[in-house]
């Protein structure tokens, strides 16, 4: 590879990854470490899809949202671990542009349509709790499609200005990034001072995008809770609040760190925070949605027992 010249993005032809670079002697253990994580994140997201395309009872459109989380999640697993396990088996840490640019497009879109995806299921939730008497009208199967349709395709056009943005500048202070995959924070070290401006913009409106999902989400239980705390039955609030806070729970672990990874100053060098928070954002999300989303769910819990055979226990 070439050395890379100062303002010559040309002569850049791969990144080096220097994220879980140091201390060669637990790199076995990082890659058994994440191979756990992918394969729970694989298994349990598949599992869910499989449930609910195979269910007639779960053919509702809170599951059916459910199930577009699920196959998002599968594809947002690969894109981060399958690269880094890859390089963790190796010890290759090199990627080429190209195939930075092309996990970034998928690393950002589907981040952005996970946030748009949880903000319809609180919609969906908002309906059925407060306003059920509309629900089936409002939320009928012609408009659950419409509105998932349009929030796979609204991050699929996002991803494509943001990555377009970020590797359009030159990248002329070397090809070193400081993390384990191409986030867009360590790749804004190594482009031009005077050359990152428009990307840096598309980065608030980023920000400002995560925080509009959250505070609609937030709105949006708030009045659920309200709603919930005034149904005279303690096992109805139980079933509202199970069906609710789960979705909030992902949504804000999303939002605040990865609003901590963009917002902050760049520095020049990464501290073991800048990965940890790396993972809070881009690995756990996936292998949460099927623990605290699903498992914890009586209707999924019943049709994995129907599915296998076995008998739904009386008890919760």
């Amino acid at each position: 590879m070439a050395a890379p010249e100062e303002g010559n993005q040309t002569s850049i032809t791969e990144f080096i990854l220097l994220g879980f670079g140091t201390l060669p002697k637990l790199q076995i253990l990082r890659f058994l470490l994440f191979l756990v994580i992918y394969i729970t994140t694989m298994a349990g997201n598949i599992l869910i899809m499989v449930l609910v395309v195979t269910d007639e009872h779960l053919h509702t459109p809170i599951y059916f949202f459910l199930g577009n989380l699920s196959c998002l999640e599968t594809c947002y697993a690969s894109t981060i671990l399958l690269r880094m396990l890859a390089s963790l088996l190796t010890g290759d840490r090199t990627i080429s542009v190209s195939g930075c640019i092309t996990q970034y497009y998928f690393f950002s879109s589907l981040l952005a349509t996970e946030c748009l995806l949880l903000s319809v299921m609180s919609y969906d939730r908002y309906v059925a709790i407060c306003q059920l008497l509309h629900y089936e009208r409002v939320m009928n199967m012609g408009a659950c499609v419409q509105m998932a349709a349009r929030a796979w395709a609204s991050g699929v056009l996002y991803a494509a200005l943001h990555t377009g943005n970020t590797f359009a500048v030159s990248f002329c202070r070397g090809n070193k990034v400081d993390q384990f995959f191409c986030d867009i924070p360590q790749l804004l070290k190594l482009t031009c001072s005077d050359s990152n401006l428009t990307e840096k913009g598309v980065i608030l409106f980023s920000v400002g995008l995560a925080l509009c999902c959250f505070v609609f989400i937030t709105v949006s239980y708030v009045q659920i809770i309200s709603t919930v705390l005034g149904i005279p039955s303690e096992q109805g609030r139980h079933k509202a609040f199970s069906t609710c806070l789960p979705h909030l729970t992902v949504l804000s672990l999303l939002v605040f760190t990865g609003c901590f990874a963009y917002l902050k100053p760049l520095s020049s060098s990464t501290s073991w925070l800048d990965l940890v928070v790396a993972v809070f954002y881009s690995v756990l999300p996936p292998v949460m949605n099927p623990i605290i989303c699903s498992m914890r769910n009586k209707e999924i819990k019943a049709s994995l027992w129907k599915l296998t055979g076995w008998r739904l226990s009386t008890k919760d």
